[in-house]
């Protein structure tokens, strides 16, 4: 069972990498935009002290002008460096000065200057994913690193894709963990059910 779930999502993986690689980009940037209005105009965003966000590669859902945003507006914005027992601890950044290319390939933050993030209270978190259901489970990279956080994290968390990456359900791991929110360029949809009775 557990192979052939694995299975299933490495295709998964595949299927929806390609298709991110061939948007265009004036089609990535428009759904880029239309996610960070929508994403910016939540009261959880409004709400909140902290963002807690990725940071974006080229394929996926474009972060830096949230960071931008965020920061405009007076909040913290604290982003994730890996652990080697694949955990994930965050730190504030100021600008995206404050990143550096990890061994992974990825930007994280410079933990020399960087100060950690010990308190998550008023935390929201904006998790990525190759592609996500309904009911606001992701498929990430295989690593496992955003599940084993939010098995922890007790804030409200809020899935960013593009509309086409999304399906109905999709395969699902004892360890997989869902979005209270789901955020894309058409439309967003509360996946908690602390939030679905909401008006």
């Amino acid at each position: 069972m557990k192979q052939s779930i694995k299975y299933k999502k490495d295709e998964l993986r595949k299927k929806y990498k390609l298709l991110r690689t061939n948007m265009s980009e004036d089609e990535r940037s428009m759904c880029d935009r239309k996610i960070m209005e929508t994403l910016t105009g939540l009261y959880q965003y409004k709400n909140a002290k902290t963002i807690l966000t990725y940071i974006s590669t080229d394929i996926e859902v474009d972060t830096r002008r949230l960071i931008k945003k965020a920061l405009d507006d007076g909040k913290c914005v604290a982003v994730p460096k890996c652990t080697d027992d694949f955990g994930m601890d965050f730190y504030f950044i100021n600008s995206t000065d404050d990143l550096e290319i990890s061994s992974f390939g990825l930007f994280e933050p410079k933990t020399d200057i960087c100060r950690k993030l010990k308190n998550y209270k008023d935390c929201f978190c904006i998790v990525p994913g190759m592609v996500f259901d309904v009911s606001g489970y992701r498929i990430g990279y295989g690593k496992g690193y955003y599940d084993r956080f939010l098995s922890e994290f007790t804030g409200t968390t809020a899935g960013i894709c593009y509309s086409n990456c999304v399906k109905w359900k999709l395969p699902r791991g004892f360890y997989d963990r869902s979005v209270d929110i789901l955020v894309t360029d058409r439309y967003f949809r509360k996946c908690s059910s602390r939030y679905k009775n909401e008006e």
